[in-house]
């Protein structure tokens, strides 16, 4: 079992969830994808593998996995990542490349805290904040500049 893997049973653990076969076969898939996922991917991806969980009862473990802070729903591509994070200060975003699909998540607590001063300047009391850059990683640049 990887690391990212233990750590995320103990996080559901911790927060008094189960830890069942679908939670863990799906964390099992999040922890090798290279992109982001959808429900029917990892449906898919579960099926390749002998094992079958349906797509509602995914996009629920997903929900779960979100609320939690051990994956990410990626704005862009409406896929699901794993949290590479864990528990750093700030609202996690991402950095997504249009050509190659690398992702580069980041957090940073001051950007999240000015979020929350401009919304409340406006009357708004934000509760999470979702943005992402999306564009070309530093090597898919250097090859469209040559």
């Amino acid at each position: 079992m990887s690391l990212m893997i233990q750590d995320s049973v103990r996080i559901l653990q911790a927060q008094g969830y189960k830890v069942t076969r679908p939670r863990k076969q799906v964390l099992g898939v999040l922890d090798q994808a290279q992109k982001p996922l959808s429900p029917y991917d990892v449906q898919r991806l579960l099926g390749e593998r002998g094992k079958y969980l349906n797509h509602v009862t995914i996009y629920r473990i997903l929900d779960l996995f979100c609320r939690l802070n051990l994956a990410h729903r990626v704005l862009s591509s409406g896929g699901f990542v794993k949290c590479i994070l864990g528990k750093k200060e700030g609202c996690h975003r991402f950095m997504v490349c249009r050509r190659c699909g690398t992702i580069q998540e980041f957090a940073d607590g001051g950007l999240c805290r000015e979020e929350s001063r401009l919304a409340e300047d406006f009357g708004f009391h934000a509760e999470y904040h979702l943005s992402e850059s999306y564009g070309l990683c530093a090597s898919c640049y250097r090859l469209e500049e040559s």
